[in-house]
């Protein structure tokens, strides 16, 4: 038998610590099932970045915390998930920034159209102190924010026309988020802007309630709005950036341990899914054209033209949000357009 030297007893020291701290995790951690909604069909990115945060969190629990997915607005629209998720009912939701734009107003700045010109951008800008500070401003409304995932730039899709200027939105009846920053900026192009819940959205296109809609490609396809819709146009008017939400009342209710493992696990899927939904919005528009939707590019000066006829939108949501807020979010913008 080797006599124990020095080194030995100190590599037994260093595994019974990691074994306890192993042993300390799993004791921190009870058998849970998370309910966690969104609005798009299981085959859409969002899905499958709920389906791998629901991974790793298995992974990180040993299997005691389980997450179950509510694809397709199983748990009800946008709005009606977000009370749940206040009052406690729902333990998670990933959705637009529109429903907790109805909770901390600023968070309109986020749908502000024109802001970003890559996905980069629009990733420096909520990961970096923009997004902590309204982050900041939502556990006393009963939400927590743990990461945010893409959705992409949001085009339209209409059965009229090509849009190929703004003039070319005057009195088509468009779908849009039930959002006052959506609301203004398809007004100042004269269009009949119609806020909808989104599962009622195939519907009100195929019975002609509505002329078209506004959302990025992979929402389009995978929603199979090429079935009712003739014209895509890449019109990149808002990027859109999904919150992973919590319902704060849940959260209080986790131990140390527990939002250690939902935390780490949300960002984790957050930096996949964004590659993950930005190969599949890639693919997306080849799929519709495909499908037979005809596709135009805006020419850069009709797009240019559109940004600042919409610059008003953005002086006067701005001017109803908190400065500090609004001073952070002007000195976010110039740093992001650099990227």
């Amino acid at each position: 038998m080797k006599p124990i030297t020095r080194r030995s007893l100190v590599t037994l020291a260093m595994l019974a610590a990691v074994g306890g701290a192993g042993a300390q995790g799993v004791q921190g951690v009870q058998e849970r099932t998370i309910k966690f909604g969104h609005l798009n069909n299981p085959d859409h990115p969002t899905s499958l970045g709920v389906r791998k945060f629901a991974e790793i969190v298995a992974a990180k629990s040993g299997g005691k915390i389980k997450v179950q997915e509510f694809a397709s607005s199983q748990l009800g629209n946008e709005l009606q998930q977000q009370a749940a998720l206040q009052g406690g009912v729902q333990e998670m939701l990933v959705a637009s920034t529109t429903s907790l734009n109805g909770i901390v107003k600023e968070f309109g700045l986020l749908d502000f159209p024109f802001l970003f010109a890559n996905a980069k951008q629009a990733d420096a800008m909520v990961d970096g102190p923009l997004g902590k500070a309204l982050a900041a401003k939502l556990p006393e409304k009963g939400v927590m924010v743990l990461g945010f995932f893409d959705l992409g730039f949001r085009n339209v899709t209409n059965s009229k026309r090509p849009i190929l200027k703004g003039s070319d939105l005057e009195g088509l009846k468009l779908r849009v988020i039930p959002n006052p920053v959506f609301l203004e900026t398809f007004k100042t192009f004269n269009a009949n802007p119609l806020p909808m819940p989104f599962a009622e959205l195939y519907g009100a296109l195929e019975n002609k309630a509505v002329d078209g809609q506004e959302n990025p490609f992979a929402v389009i396809a995978s929603s199979k709005f090429y079935e009712v819709q003739k014209y895509v146009s890449g019109t990149n008017h808002v990027y859109a950036t999904n919150p992973i939400q919590i319902s704060k009342r849940f959260w209080d209710r986790l131990s140390p341990v527990e939002q250690k493992i939902l935390q780490e696990a949300a960002i984790e899927a957050q930096n996949w899914q964004r590659v993950v939904s930005r190969e599949v919005s890639s693919k997306a528009l080849g799929e519709l054209t495909a499908k037979g939707m005809v596709y135009n590019d805006v020419p850069p000066a009709e797009l240019a033209r559109m940004r600042a006829a919409v610059k008003p939108v953005h002086d006067k949501f701005a001017a109803a949000y908190d400065p500090a807020i609004v001073t952070l979010f002007k000195s976010e913008l110039e740093r992001v357009s650099k990227l």
